[in-house]
């Protein structure tokens, strides 16, 4: 009987307008939802959704990544080194596929993201302020601003978004690419763990670097 984790993932992005400083994305559009088949038998101790996952293949497995990271490096990896005995051995292999990535590739990944989405009643007066917040921050870095909001309240959004956009745009170039390396660890390993349906029942990533990895920059 094949199975899908399509019902776990997460929409296509909607890209919001951003300055013409971004690069250009070449990797191929994604559909909204990615279906993976696969045969689950039921190992002992694995989740169906990742062994699903295990057991796809790997072309299914990797425009699934695509949707958590759209870096195609990270996705041959991860999907390449299944079967994953668990969920933390899968997150831990998305931390170090993350932190591997290149100056080039952390540029495609940064590329693809979207601007932090905001509550829907978010007042005018305050897009107002972060579009021109966004706008200098893209200027200045040459990509869009990403931050994980995973844990934030959402009546905390506004306010987290805007505090961080203001003190990072007080980095220089080479500090920002790394607090940006780190949130984009952040947010794929956040949507593994939706596309899989596990929120809640994995350890939730910190506000800094992964054990070992504390003072490992990205490469230039």
């Amino acid at each position: 009987m094949t199975s899908q984790l399509s019902q776990h993932l997460p929409p296509t992005h909607t890209r919001r307008p951003r300055g013409p400083t971004l690069p250009a994305h070449r990797l191929p559009d994604l559909p909204g939802r990615v279906a993976i088949p696969g045969q689950s038998r039921g190992a002992p101790g694995i989740p169906p959704a990742l062994e699903r996952f295990n057991t796809a293949p790997a072309e299914d497995a990797e425009r699934a990544l695509l949707t958590c990271l759209r870096s195609l490096r990270w996705a041959l990896r991860l999907s390449g080194h299944r079967p994953y005995p668990d969920l933390p051995s899968l997150l831990a292999a998305s931390d170090e596929a993350t932190y591997d990535l290149s100056s080039k590739e952390l540029a495609e990944a940064l590329a693809a993201e979207p601007r932090p989405t905001l509550p829907d009643d978010t007042y005018s007066a305050a897009h107002t302020a972060l579009t021109a917040a966004h706008t200098a921050y893209e200027t200045k870095f040459g990509h869009v601003f990403v931050i994980c909001l995973d844990d934030v309240p959402e009546e905390e959004t506004l306010d987290r978004v805007l505090e961080n956009i203001r003190s990072r745009l007080a980095n220089d170039p080479e500090d920002e690419r790394v607090v940006a390396a780190e949130q984009l660890r952040r947010l794929a390993r956040g949507r593994l763990i939706d596309i899989l349906g596990a929120r809640g029942t994995a350890r939730p990533a910190t506000d800094g670097p992964a054990p070992g990895k504390r003072d490992k920059a990205p490469p230039r």
